[in-house]
């Protein structure tokens, strides 16, 4: 067996009723049901050829019709679909990498392979020192690939790794999103030593130490995607009063305290985050009374500060996607204006205001829309201090920008 599973021996053959032609070949890598002329019947993860209403082929890929992405494209026109093809871009998905990070003494856990960002859709790859976390999004990446091979290459291409995992989708979760939507879930070894659950695998950030449950813990344990800008909130944090929202297991805050905050306070509503946010201060040898972690909804938490007129220097909200399908948009677009607007109200007069959103259905331009509604809501101006998203560890395809997913901009507040 090879690194992906050819179980048509024929390829299906799907043809375009819309004329998508200009987008498939600029290089967007999926196609909807609803743009296809019929949905043969055929197993997920079917090798597929797309196809004109001329009949020219235009690009080789995988078919899932039970899935919101039909078809998705690896290949153009004469290109061949084969293990070559799949070899060549998870060799150069490593060397971007090892360009990156190499000799990874500073930081050693990163996005390794990050799906349609490498030419490889539906297979998201994260190492974390010495193991590593599979995940396949849908059925069709589930069929396709085949992951024993694949964490086969892995073991080889890094030696240091000790255990390769491969994280399940939790219940319910639909293929085809950018960030943010999935929560955490079970998995199965691969290859390697067993992680035990509740047992943290360690790893480096830019030099800052962290932890992280890759059996239980949301996405692959770790939001990997937030490595810049959690090092670029650290710089502002030097004898500031930090607050940390929806902090999870404490990346901001940690780094905060790595900067020199005088005080940290990271808010969530879940008791094992914060367990894991107080643990992660601790491995970075920074003093406990420097941080308090609060057990509280976070609207909740923002409306009681406002109360009792409490302000803090350095603000961060970075919440989980309220926008995992479009029909959410409208409903999330008024959760962000509140939210944020509660955040700008317990900012302090020149204090910095990051607000962040990892819903790919929320787009760049329509998310500072929202922040500078909630900013007049909240009666404060603000100076855009910087505009950032996802790091280069998670590439994205030119021709499909919804899936630059992450936004956060951070802004200096006047009083």
């Amino acid at each position: 067996m090879g690194l992906i599973n050819l179980i048509n021996e024929k390829p299906v053959h799907l043809v375009l009723a819309k004329d998508r032609v200009r987008s498939v070949r600029r290089g967007h890598p999926w196609i909807f049901p609803e743009v296809l002329r019929e949905l043969p019947k055929a197993p997920p993860g079917s090798l597929a050829l797309l196809k004109t209403a001329d009949g020219d082929i235009l690009a080789k890929g995988y078919y899932d019709p039970g899935s919101k992405l039909a078809f998705r494209s690896f290949a153009l026109n004469r290109d061949k679909l084969d293990e070559q093809l799949i070899a060549a871009r998870l060799g150069r998905a490593a060397a971007l990498r090892g360009a990156l990070f190499e000799p990874y003494d500073a930081t050693n856990g990163f996005r390794l392979v990050n799906g349609e960002g490498d030419g490889l859709p539906g297979l998201v790859v994260d190492l974390y020192d010495s193991a590593a976390v599979m995940k396949l999004d849908g059925a069709g990446a589930e069929s396709f690939y085949n992951p024993e091979e694949l964490a086969a290459w892995l073991m080889e291409c890094h030696p240091r790794l000790k255990t390769v995992f491969l994280k399940y989708r939790s219940s319910g979760a639909a293929g085809g999103g950018g960030g943010g939507e999935e929560q955490g879930g079970r998995g199965r070894l691969l290859a390697g030593e067993a992680p035990a659950p509740g047992r943290p695998v360690r790893f480096l950030e830019n030099g800052v130490r962290f932890q992280a449950d890759i059996v239980q813990g949301q996405k692959t344990g770790f939001f990997l995607d937030q490595r810049d800008n959690r090092s670029f909130v650290g710089k502002l944090a030097r004898d500031k009063r930090v607050l940390n929202v929806f902090g999870y297991t404490g990346g901001f805050s940690v780094y905060a305290g790595v900067g020199g905050a005088r005080h940290v306070t990271t808010v969530d509503v879940g008791r094992a985050a914060l367990q894991y946010a107080t643990a992660n201060w601790a491995l970075n040898g920074l003093v406990p009374e420097r941080h308090e972690a609060a057990e509280q909804d976070a609207f909740a938490f923002l409306d009681a500060a406002a109360k009792a007129r409490e302000k803090w220097d350095v603000v961060i909200i970075d919440p989980p996607s309220f926008a995992p399908n479009k029909a959410a948009v409208e409903k999330a677009c008024a959760s962000y204006t509140r939210l944020f607007a509660a955040a700008a109200v317990v900012t302090a007069p020149h204090g910095s205001l990051s607000l962040a959103s990892c819903s790919s259905h929320i787009d760049s331009a329509m998310f500072m829309e929202i922040c500078e509604e909630a900013l007049g809501r909240a009666r404060r101006q603000g100076y855009v201090l910087r505009v950032a998203g996802q790091p280069a560890d998670h590439p994205f395809p030119a021709a499909a920008d919804e899936l630059r997913y992450l936004k956060l901009v951070t802004f200096r507040l006047e009083g």
